[in-house]
């Protein structure tokens, strides 16, 4: 099994009138181009010569990092939302052009976790209480809550799982 996760992100939080286009040129080249630019040099890898030098039964699992905002517009995260939705859009483009080639292309789209991105809406008690108010199971994720759902996407139990895109928000997006 070969494997790779884009899990690398930034966020910048304005307004979206006010949203700079420094903050929104270089939330796209991390959070969309670069998993992009490594999936698509993995994938090169895998198709030519990658594969027969693994074992017949292996196959190339690739899961991304998308987000519950991969649904969903966000408030004041206008790039963040773009990127995550692009993943989620690039996740599905793989799955259905190399499928075929004993690839797994899959995503994970997290809601809010417990992290330095999140800090500051975890420091602001109004908004934190908000956000928490929305969550069914009450509190931020933790990263291992992620990490599960990843590890699953890995395996072979999921070598029939291809496009997906896994909701791991505590119920968000059921409300």
């Amino acid at each position: 099994m070969d494997i790779l996760v884009n899990n690398a992100g930034i966020i910048r939080r304005a307004p979206i009138v006010d949203h700079p286009e420094a903050d929104w040129n270089a939330l796209l080249q991390i959070n969309l181009s670069a998993p992009f630019f490594l999936t698509q040099a993995v994938a090169k890898w895998w198709l030519t010569g990658g594969r027969e030098k693994s074992p017949a039964d292996a196959r190339l699992k690739v899961v991304n990092i998308a987000s519950m905002l991969s649904f969903q517009g966000g408030i004041f995260v206008p790039g963040y939302t773009a990127a995550k939705s692009g993943i989620a859009g690039i996740t599905k483009a793989f799955a259905n052009e190399l499928a075929k080639e004993r690839c797994n292309f899959n995503a994970i789209a997290p809601g809010y976790v417990a992290t330095e991105n999140t800090r500051p809406l975890r420091e602001d008690e109004k908004r934190s209480e908000s956000i928490l108010a929305r969550i069914p199971e009450n509190h931020w994720a933790e990263p291992a809550d992620i990490a599960e759902p990843i590890l699953f996407l890995a395996s072979k139990e999921a070598d029939y799982m291809n496009g997906t895109i896994m909701n791991v928000d505590g119920g968000w997006l059921a409300r």
